[in-house]
């Protein structure tokens, strides 16, 4: 069974810094290619970015220049180290993993909640 399962998530003021983390279990890790979606209240669940299994990044225009994926395939995880953050980047987070081979795949986590807020 696969899991993913983020943590990182918390209150920081804004112009602060987090790392979310999600730790991949019960696959190949490597092989997925591996994204960070967030969902603000009623808002749609959109992607905010995205490494592939061979280590290429992509970014919402939103977050470019201020947030960092990043993946360890040694340790199962991807990061998404997020600075500069604003008040509208406050949403639940949420880890996604995809492989599009013969059979397809997509598991997701559970999400962690930021906020950013004075």
């Amino acid at each position: 069974q696969v899991q993913l399962v983020e943590s990182g998530g918390g209150l920081v003021q804004p112009g602060g810094s987090l790392r979310l983390s999600c730790v991949v279990s019960g696959s190949i890790f490597s092989i997925y290619d591996m994204g960070w979606y967030r969902q603000a209240p009623g808002k749609q669940r959109d992607l905010v970015a995205v490494i592939t299994s061979g280590g290429s990044a992509d970014y919402a225009d939103s977050v470019k220049g201020r947030f960092t994926i990043s993946r360890d395939n040694a340790q199962n995880t991807v990061y998404l180290h997020m600075n500069s953050l604003k008040r509208e980047d406050t949403a639940v987070y949420y880890c996604n993993a995809q492989y599009a081979g013969i059979r397809s795949l997509d598991y997701w986590g559970q999400g962690t909640q930021v906020t950013v807020s004075s």
